[in-house]
């Protein structure tokens, strides 16, 4: 029965990493109290962005990314590891953004990175507790600040 709560565990938290990224490319960010716990930090910083407990940095993804008219998460290579009630995860992320530009034309950047994660089982669920975003690599005119 080990194996079985293993493989389950397992399953679940690669559905809280695939929730997120449903969450955040439909601009339903309050899917992603399902993802993390209500006290999580999160770290976006390598990319340009928030670092902080869980509720500012979803304000802060609520304000920012509604400007861009379109984007994508994939979330792939998951690594996974469980220890009782909490577990780690290493994911890596590509991430196409299209950005409207002034003269009513779009560009479309490229990033790809990690995320490093530390889940929670609680009552509720696997749970992010801890995720910190490592941007690797870009591709394309990444803006120098949200636009606007």
């Amino acid at each position: 029965m080990a194996d079985l709560q293993a493989i389950a565990d397992r399953l679940e938290i690669e559905d809280v990493l695939t929730r997120y990224a449903w969450a955040i490319d439909t601009k339903e960010f309050d899917g992603l109290d399902d993802v993390f716990t209500p006290d999580a930090h999160v770290d976006y910083t390598s990319s340009g962005g928030e670092a902080g407990a869980y509720p500012e940095v979803k304000a802060w993804l609520a304000a920012v990314l509604p400007h861009f008219p379109a984007y994508q998460h994939f979330v792939t290579n998951k690594q996974i590891t469980i220890d009782g009630d909490t577990a780690t995860s290493r994911s890596e992320f590509y991430n196409p953004m299209v950005m409207a530009q002034r003269d009513g034309t779009t560009s479309i950047f490229f990033v790809g990175g990690q995320y490093h994660d530390r889940l929670t089982r609680t009552a509720q669920g696997w749970r992010i507790s801890e995720r910190v975003e490592i941007s690797i690599w870009t591709d394309g005119a990444v803006p120098a600040t949200p636009p606007t």
